[in-house]
C-alpha cells in the first residue's frame, strides 16, 4: 500500500510539473501569435491567427487546471471519494477545454489562403460555423453531464477525442496544402508528422497510461505550436512576395538558347519584379513571339502600341498584332508559372499586379495595349 501511494505521489508530481510547463509555454505562444496578428493580421483584417491563438490559450488554461488538482492531491488522504471526484472534475474540465481548442482551430480554417480544392467550398461556405458548431455542442453536453454527475456515458464519455480526431484530419489536410502551395515542402512533411504524433496522443487518452499520455501530449503541443508559428511566418513571407514593383524598376530581355538537338529554348529574363536578381522564365514559341513583338515595338517606337483584334471583326485581309485578349492572359500565366510554379500563385496577389506593372491599355479604348516598361529597360538578344 505504501509503495502504491508513493507511485501515485510521483505521478502527480510529474503532472504538477507538466501543468506549469503547459501553462507557461502555451501562454507565451498565445502572446506571440497575438503579437504577430496585432502588427500584421489586424491591418489585413485576417482573424485566422486570433482563432489559432485562442486554441493555444485553451491549452494554457488546461495547464492551470492540472496544477490546481495535482497540487491539492494528498497521497496519504483516506478520502478516496474526494480523490475520485477530483479526478473526474479535472478530466471533465480538460475535456471541455480540449473541445474548445478543436473548435477554435476549425473556426480558423476559413481564413486560410490555400485550401484543398475538395474542402474549400465547404470551409468557405457561410454554414461552416454551423457544420463545426453542432458536433461541438453534441460533444460538449455529455461532457458537462459527466463533469457534474461523475457518471460516464459509455462511448460518448470521450467525445472530445473523437472531435479532436475530426479536427486533426481537416487540419492536417489544410496544413499540407498551405505549405505545399507556398513551396515549403519540408514544412508540409513536418506538419504531417506532427498530426501523426497528435493522433497517437489522442489514442493514449483512451488508455490508462498516464505517463506516456503526458509525454506525447508535451511533444505534440510543442510541435503544433512550432507549426503554427511556421504558418504565421509563411503568411508573412507570402505578403513580402507579393508583386509590387514600379514599371520603371523592371528590366526585361528575351533570348534563345540553342539545345543539343538543334532546337531552341525561349527565355525571358526579368530583373526588379520580385527581386533585384535576374530571374529566367521559359516561354512557349507563341508566348515568346508575343513578348518579342511587345519589346521590339516599344524599342522601335516610343508609343509602342499593339492592336488587339475585336471579337466581332471577321475581315480576313486585316492583320492585327494580337488576335485575342487570351493571348495576354496566357503570357502572364506563363511568366507567373516560371516565377512561382504552376498553381502556386493567385490572381489577386500576382496576376493582376503583374499585368498592371507590365502592360498599359489605351485610355481611348482603342483596343490597344503596350509595355509599360521604359524602352531603355528592354533588350532583345536573338
Amino acid at each position: 500500500m505504501q509503495s502504491k501511494l508513493k507511485n501515485l505521489e510521483g505521478a502527480y508530481q510529474i503532472l504538477y510539473f507538466y501543468g506549469w510547463w503547459q501553462f507557461g509555454v502555451c501562454l507565451f505562444a498565445f502572446l506571440g501569435l497575438i503579437s504577430i496578428w496585432y502588427h500584421l493580421g489586424r491591418k489585413q483584417k485576417d482573424f485566422g491567427q486570433v482563432w489559432l491563438a485562442l486554441s493555444i490559450l485553451c491549452w494554457s488554461v488546461s495547464g492551470i487546471v492540472i496544477v490546481y488538482y495535482s497540487a491539492s492531491f494528498e497521497p496519504n488522504s483516506q478520502d478516496k471519494h474526494w480523490i475520485q471526484n477530483a479526478e473526474v472534475s479535472m478530466a471533465g474540465m480538460l475535456s471541455i477545454l480540449s473541445l474548445l481548442n478543436s473548435l477554435f482551430i476549425l473556426l480558423a480554417l476559413p481564413w486560410f489562403k490555400h485550401l484543398p480544392s475538395l474542402l474549400a467550398p465547404v470551409i468557405k461556405s457561410k454554414y461552416w460555423s454551423i457544420i463545426v458548431g453542432l458536433p461541438f455542442l453534441f460533444s460538449l453536453l455529455p461532457t458537462i453531464r459527466k463533469l457534474f454527475t461523475g457518471i460516464p456515458s459509455g462511448l460518448i464519455s470521450e467525445l472530445d477525442v473523437y472531435y479532436s480526431v475530426l479536427t486533426l484530419v481537416v487540419l492536417g489536410w489544410v496544413l499540407w496544402e498551405s505549405f505545399l502551395r507556398r513551396r515549403l515542402a519540408l514544412l508540409a512533411y513536418l506538419s504531417v508528422l506532427c498530426v501523426m504524433i497528435i493522433f497517437t496522443a489522442q489514442v493514449y487518452k483512451l488508455t490508462d497510461n498516464d505517463i506516456n499520455q503526458t509525454l506525447f501530449s508535451a511533444i505534440f503541443k510543442t510541435s503544433l505550436i512550432m507549426i503554427f508559428f511556421a504558418l504565421a511566418l509563411s503568411w508573412v513571407k507570402d505578403l513580402t512576395a507579393k508583386i509590387s514593383s514600379a514599371s520603371s524598376a523592371v528590366y526585361l530581355k528575351v533570348f534563345r538558347i540553342k539545345k543539343n538537338n538543334s532546337s531552341y529554348s525561349n527565355k525571358l529574363s526579368i530583373i526588379g519584379l520580385t527581386s533585384n536578381k535576374e530571374q529566367s522564365v521559359e516561354l512557349s514559341n507563341k508566348n515568346y513571339q508575343l513578348m518579342h513583338t511587345f519589346i521590339s515595338k516599344k524599342m522601335e517606337d516610343k508609343e509602342g502600341w499593339l492592336e488587339i483584334k475585336p471579337k466581332s471583326d471577321s475581315r480576313s485581309g486585316k492583320q492585327f498584332d494580337i488576335n485575342d485578349h487570351n493571348e495576354i492572359k496566357r503570357l502572364l500565366c506563363a511568366i507567373l508559372d516560371g516565377l512561382y510554379g504552376k498553381g502556386l500563385w493567385t490572381k489577386t496577389q500576382h496576376e493582376v499586379p503583374l499585368k498592371t506593372i507590365l502592360f498599359e491599355m489605351s485610355s481611348q479604348r482603342e483596343r490597344k495595349i503596350r509595355l509599360s516598361i521604359p524602352s531603355s529597360n528592354l533588350q532583345l538578344n536573338d
